[in-house]
């Protein structure tokens, strides 16, 4: 081993202690549980199938009984923890700058009847465009992204939707906070290029880009294939009575006489795809009116503008059809290094879906039979801590992989194999927990005495129509109208 590579190992076990330190730091109460409970994840055998189970881990040194107590009667600083995740080293894209990606996944609870602030979630069923709503408390995740295919990203924060927010309103002041930290932690220094936020088309992109105006940032989103925008107004003409028109002519996105020329054209060869071709029209806004999210604003609704790019691919990964692509990008005048960057940074979004399956299949994060949402909101972020903590091991862990699967270089190993080699270089880190002090069990509740204090019940929160008068009893057969905003 060179004396090179043995600082760089040296300095990257450092990192490693000096972010458990503080992780533990932040556990004001129940500390040396939730502590040894994160290495417990960290250090299964397999992907966590249930939450009692960890308490049979080697290293989590307490039984049963105290782990279920720290997870419910546990305290923790978790602002304090997301000042310490955000000064952990960040991914870069190509160009230097940082990439957040922002989307919602859910903890389906359906069977939760004594969990209160649950919402109705929307789930993909088995049939072609079904959606199923099933109660569960839906988590806002923030994550930078890496360049190039991995499956690797880094969870800066995570926020419980409660019952009647907005997502774009949600998710601006989460995201608003997230930058605030990063420039605290000097991730983001005013020379850098602004930050490049991406989001899918579940999010109001030219909403979320108005209530991010005045941060270091540019926003990414995905649209309908049936919005309809506006062009800039044209110049009046002189001598003109009246009112000045606010709007331009249409651009339907299912209209293709309405697009006319487009200002940034580019064709990429790419080995997923094939042939790609994005085009871009610049300075296209959508008509706003006083409804929805935008019933609260007084006056003259701004206008938004901003880039709409189409990109169609020749074919996709699985096989099947692909289906051409609307973005939009809240900066304008691209030119074509541009869209060809901002497509293929908008492909790296779904990289996120690989940290949700890892939360979910291999760390256990939906698992535990929580009742909470505070310990849910307590159990969120100690699988961010241990994500983290993955990260930081990236460097160190080595490939023990199974017989039949084909080995990795170090450095393209993904999240799961570097959990495998966790256990092994735990020892090397610092370990602040302490040893459990002998205790015993409590006597619990006397044999034949019932329960007096039954659990309450809590609904599901759903969103009620103002107008119950008017019902339909048949499905319209009328086709869908396309938006216009």
């Amino acid at each position: 081993m060179s004396l090179s590579h043995h600082a760089v190992e040296h300095r990257q076990f450092a990192e490693l202690s000096r972010f458990r330190g503080e992780f533990y730091s932040c556990l004001t109460r129940r500390a040396d549980a939730l502590f040894e409970l994160v290495d417990a994840v960290l250090c299964a055998d397999g992907p966590v199938r249930s939450l009692v189970e960890l308490s049979l881990v080697g290293e989590h040194r307490r039984g049963h009984g105290g782990l279920y107590d720290a997870l419910a009667a546990g305290r923790m600083d978790i602002g304090r923890l997301r000042r310490a995740v955000a000064a952990v080293p960040l991914p870069r894209a190509a160009d230097g700058r940082l990439v957040l990606a922002a989307d919602i996944t859910c903890w389906l609870r359906p069977d939760a009847h004594t969990s209160p602030q649950r919402i109705l979630c929307h789930t993909y069923g088995r049939g072609k465009d079904q959606h199923i709503p099933v109660p569960g408390w839906p988590y806002s995740v923030i994550c930078a992204l890496e360049t190039g295919r991995s499956s690797w990203t880094a969870p800066l924060d995570a926020l419980r939707l409660a019952p009647g927010d907005d997502a774009a309103t949600a998710t601006a002041r989460q995201m608003r906070e997230l930058v605030g930290r990063l420039m605290e932690a000097e991730q983001w220094k005013d020379s850098d290029p602004e930050i490049l936020i991406v989001v899918d088309a579940g999010y109001d992109v030219p909403r979320l880009a108005f209530l991010l105006k005045d941060l270091p940032v540019q926003v990414l989103g995905r649209m309908r294939s049936d919005r309809v925008l506006r062009r800039a107004a044209p110049p009046r003409k002189p001598h003109t009575m009246g009112r000045p028109p606010r709007h331009g002519g249409e651009f339907a996105f299912g209209d293709q006489s309405t697009w006319d020329i487009p200002d940034a054209q580019t064709v990429t060869q790419t080995r997923l795809y094939g042939t790609a071709t994005a085009q871009a029209w610049d300075r296209l806004h959508p008509r706003l009116t006083h409804r929805s999210a935008w019933v609260a604003e007084l006056g003259t609704l701004p206008l938004i503008e901003g880039t709409v790019i189409h990109l169609r691919v020749e074919h996709l990964p699985s096989g099947a059809i692909p289906k051409p692509v609307w973005l939009w990008w809240s900066g304008t005048d691209a030119t074509s290094t541009q869209v060809d960057l901002l497509w293929q940074v908008f492909l790296r979004r779904f990289d996120i879906e690989h940290t949700f399956r890892l939360f979910k299949q291999t760390l256990g994060w939906t698992r535990p039979k929580i009742r909470t949402p505070e310990a849910a909101d307590r159990w969120t972020w100690l699988i961010l801590a241990a994500y983290t903590q993955l990260r930081l091991t990236r460097p160190l862990a080595a490939d023990l992989r199974r017989p039949w699967e084909k080995p990795n270089p170090s450095d393209r190993l993904t999240p799961a194999r570097v959990r495998r080699d966790f256990r092994h270089l735990r020892p090397k880190t610092l370990c602040p927990a302490e040893a459990p002090k002998p205790s015993r069990p409590g006597p619990g509740r006397p044999p034949g005495r019932k329960n007096t204090h039954p659990t309450p019940r809590h609904d599901v929160h759903t969103v009620r129509k103002t107008d119950t008068t008017k019902r339909r009893t048949k499905k319209s057969t009328t086709p869908r109208p396309r938006r216009k905003g």
